[in-house]
């Protein structure tokens, strides 16, 4: 069943169709002001894909290109990354766990580069440093 979008020349605001059939005469008259000064838009189109044809694409290495393993926010952009590809919405609670480890990474980083530079020493951190 065929969806058609139409955007109304008078009010600019967007209106869907759902039709039966293709071979059906759409005659489309805008659903807030009644206009039937419309213009056919060109939709998306959503493409399902099987959960093994997603896994494989998950796995092409490719997929790693900007990964540094080392950097929070490049490991975030990638879990987010990997989360849609997956076609599921972990929803604002995984975004926001994401931004606040990637935070408390940044914070930890930060800490230990300046405990390095004020300690002046060049040797390594013992258990008593901490």
């Amino acid at each position: 069943m065929p969806i058609y979008e139409y955007r109304c020349k008078d009010c600019r605001k967007k209106s869907a169709f759902l039709t039966l059939s293709v071979n059906v005469k759409l005659d489309p008259k805008c659903r807030h002001c009644g206009s039937q000064n419309m213009e056919k838009l060109v939709s998306r189109v959503a493409i399902f894909r099987s959960e093994e044809s997603r896994l494989e694409n998950m796995a092409d290495p490719s997929k790693l290109g900007g990964l540094e393993e080392n950097d929070p926010k490049s490991v975030a952009r990638w879990m987010k990354k990997m989360g849609k590809e997956m076609g599921e919405d972990l929803g604002d609670d995984f975004d926001q766990e994401i931004e606040q480890a990637t935070e408390e990474a940044e914070r930890a980083k930060e800490k230990g580069e300046d405990e390095g530079e004020s300690s002046g020493s060049a040797g390594s951190a013992t258990p008593d440093d901490f």
